[in-house]
Formats: C-alpha cells, sequence, structure tokens
C-alpha cells in the first residue's frame, strides 16, 4: 500500500514542496519504508529528493528548500511485490519523451508478459522489481508513438487509454509532464482510491491529487471529487481536462481501505470512513451477541485494539451496553506493525508499542475488539499480554471476515500459509492465537456497513476474504510467484543483503552504487546511479 500526491500551484514562482511534504506526513500510515518527491521548476527542470525512512527524517527544511518549482508529486510507501531497496522509492522518472515522473499505488498481475513486451517490442530497459516503473515506461512508450515536438491533451488521455488496455491489476497513479501539468488515473475497476481537489489562491485556483480526502481538508483545499473508475484527469494552469478511457467495468474499490487502511477521518468515494466503521461495530455488536448467548459466556469489559478499532469498539460497546475502557497504552513512536516486513520484527515490535494495565484486565472476561487478524502474530502477543496481567477470559471480535486469500492489488498479505486463517476453522484459530473465543464479522454484515452510505458502489473488492478476484486473470501460479517475491524470508534476505553491503562500493548522493543493488527486473547496467535525476537526500 502507498499514498500518492500531485500538486500544481497556480502561480509558477511559489514552491510547491512544503505543501507536498506536509500532505505526504498526512498519507504516512499508507507507507513508511520510503517516500519521495519530485518537483518542476524553470524551464522544466525536475529536482528530486527521495530516500528510504520516514516523511520526517527524509525531509527537513535543507531538502525543501532545494525542491524548486510550483508543481510536484510525492509518494510514500511499503514494499509489496518489489523490495525495500532504495532503488524503488518512488515517484519514477523518464526522461523520454517529454520528461515525466510518476508515482503509483497498487498492484499489476500481467507483470511477466509486460517486461517481455517492454524489452521486445518497446525497447525499454526496466531497472527495479517494481510494476509502478512497469507502468510509467507503458505510458511514456504510449506517448512516444505519437511521434510529437509537443503532445496535447487528447494525446496524454489516448495514451493512458492504451496503457488501461494493456495491463491488469489495481492502478491509481499520479504523474506530472514537464513544463506542462500533472495528471492522475485509476484503474477501470476503481480499486485503489485517488481524488481531485483545488483551492483558491491570490492569483488562481490551485489543484491537489491525494489518495484520501484528509490531506485536501488539512492543506484547505476544497470541492473533493474521486477520480472516477477507468477515468484520466489533466491538469495545467490554463484549465482541467477529464475524461474516462476505459471500457465499462465494476466499480468495485477495496473494502480493505475502510476496514483498516485509511484514515477515519478520510471519505472516500463518497463513504466516510468513520462512519463505515461505525457501522461495522454496530453489526459486529450483534454477531458477538448471538456467538456469547450461545456459548453461555458473559463480558465485562470492551477494550479496542489501538487505534484502528476504536471506532468499532466504542458503537459495538454502546450498543451491547457494556463499559468500554482503553486497556492499552500506545507508545506513538513506534510504527504499526501489519506494515512491518519481518515475522520476528513485528513480534518484537508489539510489546514495545502497547502496554497492558492490569487494572482494565485482572480478573474480568475480556472482549478484544480488532480491525482484522492478518497473520496473528499481534493478536497473539497481544492476548498473552491481556492474559499476563490477570484476565479471565478474553475474547476477540474482529471487524473482518477470516482473512484465507492473498491480496494482489497492493496490500502485502502474502503467503497464504502466512494467514492464520488459512485453512483453520474458527475454533482452530482462536487455538492459534490463544484466544478463548474469536467472533468474526460475517461478510454480507462487512460489505453492508461500508455500502450502506454510497449504494450506488456495485460491489467491492473482497477478494482477501473470498478468493475472487475482481480483475479476472489470477491463476494459481501467478499465486504461487507473488508469495515467493513476497515471502518474509526474501524480504529479510534483501535486508540482509542491503545491510552486508554497507561500507563497501562507492557512495553517490548518499547511496551505494549498483554492485549492492538487489531489486531489478532484469540485468543492471553498470552506470553511475546519477544517470537520470539527481537526487539531494543527504548531500550537502
Amino acid at each position: 500500500m502507498c499514498g500518492i500526491l500531485g500538486l500544481l500551484l497556480h502561480d509558477p514562482s511559489v514552491d510547491a514542496a512544503p505543501d507536498i511534504c506536509e500532505g505526504l506526513s498526512l498519507l504516512q500510515h499508507r507507507g513508511q519504508d520510503a517516500c519521495g518527491i519530485v518537483t518542476c521548476g524553470p524551464k522544466g527542470r525536475f529536482f528530486q529528493c527521495k530516500a528510504n525512512g520516514m516523511v520526517r527524517d527524509v525531509f527537513d527544511e535543507k531538502a525543501i528548500s532545494k525542491l524548486i518549482g510550483g508543481m510536484g508529486v510525492g509518494h510514500v510507501r511499503y514494499p509489496t511485490a518489489g523490495s525495500s531497496n532504495h532503488a524503488e522509492a518512488q515517484p519514477f522518472y523518464v526522461n523520454s519523451p517529454y520528461g515525466i515522473v510518476f508515482a503509483h499505488n497498487g498492484n499489476l498481475i500481467d507483470g511477466p508478459s509486460l517486461l517481455q513486451y517492454m524489452d521486445a517490442t518497446a525497447h525499454r530497459h526496466i531497472n527495479t522489481s517494481s510494476d509502478s516503473e512497469l507502468l510509467l515506461n507503458l505510458f511514456a512508450n504510449n506517448l512516444q508513438q505519437t511521434g510529437k515536438f509537443r503532445i496535447n491533451e487528447d494525446d496524454i488521455f489516448n495514451a493512458i487509454g492504451g496503457l488501461m488496455k494493456q495491463c491488469t491489476g489495481a492502478y491509481a497513479c499520479v504523474a506530472m509532464l514537464a513544463g506542462f501539468g500533472i495528471i492522475a488515473f485509476r484503474d477501470p475497476n476503481g480499486i485503489r482510491p485517488v481524488g481531485v481537489a483545488s483551492r483558491r489562491s491570490s492569483s488562481g485556483r490551485d489543484y491537489l491529487f491525494a489518495s484520501e480526502s484528509i490531506v485536501a481538508d488539512a492543506l484547505g483545499f476544497s470541492e473533493w471529487e474521486d477520480v472516477k473508475p477507468g477515468e484520466a484527469v489533466i491538469i495545467t494552469r490554463s484549465g482541467v481536462s477529464r475524461k474516462r478511457v476505459a471500457e465499462h467495468a465494476t466499480f468495485a474499490p477495496d473494502i480493505f481501505e475502510f476496514v483498516y487502511f485509511a484514515r477515519p477521518d478520510s471519505v472516500l468515494d463518497g463513504i466516510s470512513v468513520y462512519r463505515s466503521r461505525m457501522a461495522m461495530g454496530d453489526a459486529l455488536a450483534v454477531e458477538v451477541d448471538k456467538v456469547l448467548k450461545e456459548r453461555g459466556i458473559t463480558v465485562d469489559v470492551v477494550i479496542p485494539v489501538p487505534d484502528t478499532s476504536r471506532v468499532a469498539a466504542l458503537n459495538l460497546a454502546q450498543k451491547l451496553n457494556l463499559p468500554y475502557r482503553e486497556g492499552f497504552i500506545k507508545n506513538r513512536y513506534v510504527g504499526r506493525t501489519f506494515i512491518m516486513p519481518g515475522q520476528q520484527m513485528r513480534r518484537k515490535n508489539v510489546r514495545r508499542k502497547l502496554n497492558a494495565m492490569a487494572l482494565e484486565f485482572s480478573g474480568k472476561n475480556v472482549l478484544l475488539v480488532d480491525d482484522s487478524i492478518v497473520r496473528g502474530t499481534t493478536s497473539k502477543e497481544i492476548i498473552q499480554m491481556a492474559k499476563d496481567v490477570g484476565a479471565k477470559k478474553v475474547i476477540v471480535a474482529s471487524c473482518a471476515p477470516p482473512i484465507r486469500y492473498s491480496n494482489v492489488y497492493g496490500i502485502d498479505m502474502p503467503s497464504r500459509t502466512e494467514l492464520v486463517a488459512y485453512g483453520r476453522t474458527t475454533q482452530e484459530i482462536a487455538e492459534a492465537i490463544g484466544a478463548d473465543l474469536v467472533v468474526f464479522q460475517t461478510l454480507p454484515d462487512l460489505v453492508a456497513s461500508v455500502r450502506q452510505f454510497n449504494p450506488s458502489i456495485p460491489t467491492f473488492d473482497c477478494s482477501v476474504f473470498t478468493g475472487e478476484y475482481v480483475t479476472g486473470g489470477v491463476s494459481e501460479e501467478y499465486l504461487r510467484q507473488l508469495e515467493s517475491l513476497r515471502a518474509d524470508n526474501v524480504k529479510n534476505k534483501l535486508a540482509a543483503n542491503s545491510q552486508e553491503g554497507k561500507g563497501e562500493g562507492s557512495m553517490v548522493n548518499g547511496f551505494h552504487d549498483r554492485e549492492t543493488m538487489v531489486a531489478s527486473s532484469g540485468p543492471i547496467n553498470r552506470a553511475d546511479d546519477t544517470v537520470g535525476l539527481h537526487n539531494t537526500w543527504n548531500v550537502s
């Protein structure tokens, strides 16, 4: 999962970088592995700063001051099918044609065939294992076919329409053409979110693209509107152009955005994330009440697992007329464990991140409410923490149904065998995580909780619960390949290789040379890292 942002200020003499940086900090929950900003200044020159790390660590005042220009693109990421190598930090850039900067959230499921096309037909070199680079080069190659000295909006719409015919998967993208403007487009199923907003400035209108509406709210933009499935939006200082460039497909945004990923103060596809989580809590309360009565179990207190489940837990407690308490105190300076790349790191960070207060657990039957149970690593540690401070019984209620299948659209749920619900009954899941009882939200209740706020959405992507993929084209062979790429042991190996490379080789822009790079879809030309955009990160 990633966060994307594009900004065009009407006054080109005002730098866009400070607003982009602030916007990326508001999207930090969507990825903590790496971040980057590229701006476009006078005469179409690009200025870049990107690196592994959090927004606050990469972009200090000095770094932002070097990002010149009144429009730019930003990105925060964590690795899915690619690696956590710094070479895959976005935005990506190609100089031909016209100079294009590109940021992407999602995942393609036809990467191998596209790589073959890039090599054999388009003759474009793909330097990383990131499908974002593939998308960029597909777009660039389609623009190249115009053969024009200067292109217009129709040429861009045609290029994006061609791209949507060529590739399959989930993608919300923001691009910038040197000296021209910014562009956003969304896959035909609308699986990943992106929207557009504007604000009045002293000289005219500024425009923003972002993954979530919270960015627009915080930066003073209004008139937020989601980019429609299969739609492309082009913004220049002369105006805004919008066009549906893909054939009709089933609109199916990813329901996991509402369960976990999006901020509660965001609105996605006309649905308040906050309201949808309230509804999840109401629906879950009915299911919990039914199961508890069947088992003859009473509950003394409802405690949320911070932070995402708080809204649902409060509504559940109110509906069941049970006391709601904050039993876990969170250290806010430790990252989200779901995004952390290794099982051992996740397990270690749970206890660094949360502390259980014995006052709320001792001698009580506790109902813990969580947004979902993925690998079960975090749940197992939290349940044990509750028991360590004296809980008599620990019942877990999940706002989401059992997650039994891989996500192929950009969420890092890798191997099916790593999912605690895979091949297990509800009782076996409870035993695996050490709970006395586990209650899951039903899928119809989850869908209804979200869809009630925008009935015009026909369905949602629920593939992690059902194994049914809305785009089609997901074979068992593809799933095995994806699981191999994403498996924790592969990521750990990549991280280890990166660590071993430190201190060896030459340094360019604060990074080691290509001899220490480990993530590539093919042969790497032994060229200097400064080929392309100069990276101002960590440069005095």
